[in-house]
């Protein structure tokens, strides 16, 4: 049984170091470059093998080198790559911008990414079902999205990047859903806000099945169940690039719910592996090993039932 299929998005990220970003019209120049694995699906896939979790990939690239390598990197990291589908389109491509302070700014060709439609999962119909957990996120189509949820029989972990409208009968069928402030948002068409309560609000109204782990970068994450919220704090680190750390979040956050922690645990060891993705360069290949986050604090425990193909029990309550 494999413990997460990863259903998303593939790309060849080239970052680009800049003291800052350009302005409308101004050329910056760039001493350097890097081509790199990503694709929030791919992020999400190598950082839950990296945690130790069995992973398969769902997903499309294109009928060149770019696909060819980008899926040898997968393999490399334990990832079953049986899913990953070539397309008649190129392999999706991204342009990470990094400032000197460690943010960054991502322009994605999607290519083979949107190529990918709800009747290619027909044949992983079965590796959905009884998978463990399903992370999903918006790098491909919503019909994808749609699709890999209905067919899921384990946790649902959404991660609603980049933002955009998802129907009410989707979200009902999420264990977890977890966007950033500004994605929530976009979910509930208001404007984005730092005030934790509206935060809460906003994600009670959405109508999930579970609770709502809302990332808040540096400010940490705010967890919204039914009956209650826990703001749960960031590590304290020296950024030195944000790729990555989100999708590094969801891994981590699925990793600790399928050791059967409780919702809040999940999220500090979920912070805690982001805390290790931002104090290295690079995407795919900035998230940690099991290791690396121990030494930054404990693995979560089991604290309530793991959610298995079949069992709808979760430990949030």
């Amino acid at each position: 049984m494999t413990d997460i299929v990863v259903v998303g998005s593939l790309n060849v990220d080239v970052v680009v170091p800049l003291r800052e970003l350009p302005a409308a019209g101004q050329t910056v120049l760039s001493a350097d470059h890097q081509r790199s694995g990503g694709g929030k699906g791919g992020n999400q896939a190598v950082a839950a093998a990296r945690l130790g979790r069995s992973v398969a990939m769902v997903a499309a690239v294109g009928v060149d080198p770019e696909g060819e390598w980008l899926t040898g990197l997968l393999a490399a990291e334990g990832v079953a790559t049986g899913a990953v589908l070539r397309a008649p389109r190129p392999t999706g491509q991204a342009i990470v911008m990094v400032t000197a302070d460690g943010d960054s700014t991502i322009v994605v060709s999607s290519g083979a990414n949107m190529w990918l439609a709800a009747e290619h999962l027909l044949p992983f119909a079965g590796l959905l079902a009884e998978a463990r957990a399903l992370l999903v996120q918006q790098e491909v189509r919503a019909e994808v999205v749609t699709a890999s949820v209905a067919a899921a029989g384990g946790l649902v972990v959404l991660n609603p990047a980049p933002a955009r409208p998802i129907d009410r009968s989707v979200l009902a069928r999420v264990d977890v859903l977890v966007p950033n402030r500004g994605e929530l948002a976009a979910l509930v068409g208001a404007q984005p806000t730092g005030d934790l309560d509206e935060l809460a609000a906003m994600a009670r109204s959405l109508g999930t099945r579970g609770p709502v782990v809302v990332t808040l970068g540096a400010d940490g994450a705010l967890v919204v169940a039914r009956d209650r919220e826990c703001l749960v704090p960031a590590e304290p680190v020296t950024a030195v690039d944000a790729t990555g750390a989100g999708d590094t979040f969801c891994a981590g956050l699925a990793d600790a719910l399928l050791d059967g922690a409780a919702i809040e645990e999940a999220a500090r060891w979920a912070s805690r592996v982001a805390a290790v993705t931002v104090t290295r360069p690079g995407a795919m290949a900035s998230a940690p090993r099991r290791a690396e986050v121990t030494s930054v604090g404990p693995a979560p425990g089991p604290t309530g039932p793991v959610a298995q193909p079949g069992n709808r029990q979760r430990a949030w309550g």
